[in-house]
């Protein structure tokens, strides 16, 4: 490659290089630095405490709550989500409905709505006294089954699972059935002329041919869970019943910009990108025995 390619080249990066670096790498180095510092971010003088932030963050019982919160909504929702968005997808996929195309759009049309509506179409859903799922209970007999849904320390995180689930479910289900419609009908040929049934080809066609599909789902689940759940719960619960519904990435928020703590909520959010980066590393590898 000639001298002049070369600096055609670099021309061509040096501005989006420069961007990224800073909207990108500046704000994340400096996001460790001031990990280290008691701030309010008002304009007085960051005051050095080193990892002492840290160490206040695993004393600090709401957090560890929203940590607790965070981890079952992790659980949770990247399991039931995959599975039905993996399930769905086999469906349509391979079923024979003449509805397929009006399925696919139903499915798929929470993902193309924005995270407020769908914060503000599930509260009235859950609505104690309006809402539609205690007034379906109510019609069909099943009226001691209506609670406050949201203000129900028992039900809550349920709830905004559900929400969750329902908006994710048809991103993904739509992303296995791109990988599907790859896989080579003459496999699915082959299996049913061996007597192998639909659950056997799902087991033993379907899901290793996607395994590289769904190993990527994971970690994008996982990782969505902490953005989505923020506006989610921000607008639905605020966090209540008394914190019970309340994630890290709400802490972090109510930290810097209720508290004026931005030292604390930097440390937090530092925590947050470590962790997510384990996680993605750990499902990873739990998953890499797929591909062999």
């Amino acid at each position: 490659m000639n001298t002049r390619r070369k600096l055609f080249i670099a021309a061509c990066l040096l501005p989006g290089l420069l961007l990224f670096s800073l909207f990108k790498v500046y704000p994340t180095i400096q996001i460790f630095h001031k990990s280290l510092y008691l701030w309010t971010g008002l304009g007085d003088k960051p005051k050095f405490v080193g990892l002492g932030n840290f160490k206040d963050m695993f004393r600090d019982d709401t957090f560890l709550l929203a940590l607790r919160n965070t981890g079952f909504l992790m659980l949770i929702i990247p399991v039931l989500t995959l599975l039905i968005a993996l399930i769905n997808a086999s469906i349509l996929t391979k079923s024979k409905l003449k509805e397929r195309s009006f399925y696919r759009t139903v499915f798929f049309f929470p993902s193309i709505l924005s995270f407020v509506v769908i914060a503000i179409l599930w509260s009235f859903i859950y609505h104690p006294t309006m809402g539609f799922l205690n007034s379906g209970l109510e019609a069909v007999g099943l009226g001691d089954w209506a609670l406050p849904w949201l203000g129900d320390q028992r039900t809550v995180l349920w709830a905004l699972a559900v929400t969750l689930i329902w908006q994710a479910a048809g991103y993904y289900m739509v992303m296995y059935m791109a990988g599907i419609d790859a896989i080579s009908p003459e496999l699915y040929e082959a299996a049913e002329l061996d007597g192998a049934t639909k659950l056997q080809q799902f087991r033993r066609i379907t899901v290793p041919m996607l395994w590289e599909i769904i190993r990527v789902t994971i970690i994008f689940s996982i990782n969505g869970v902490l953005s989505i759940s923020f506006i989610i719960v921000s607008i639905m619960t605020a966090g209540g019943p008394d914190r019970h519904s309340e994630v890290v990435m709400t802490y972090l928020y109510g930290q810097a910009f209720t508290n004026s703590n931005f030292g604390y909520a930097m440390a937090i959010g530092v925590f947050i990108f470590i962790v997510s980066m384990l996680l993605a590393l750990l499902s990873n590898k739990l998953t890499e025995r797929g591909t062999e």
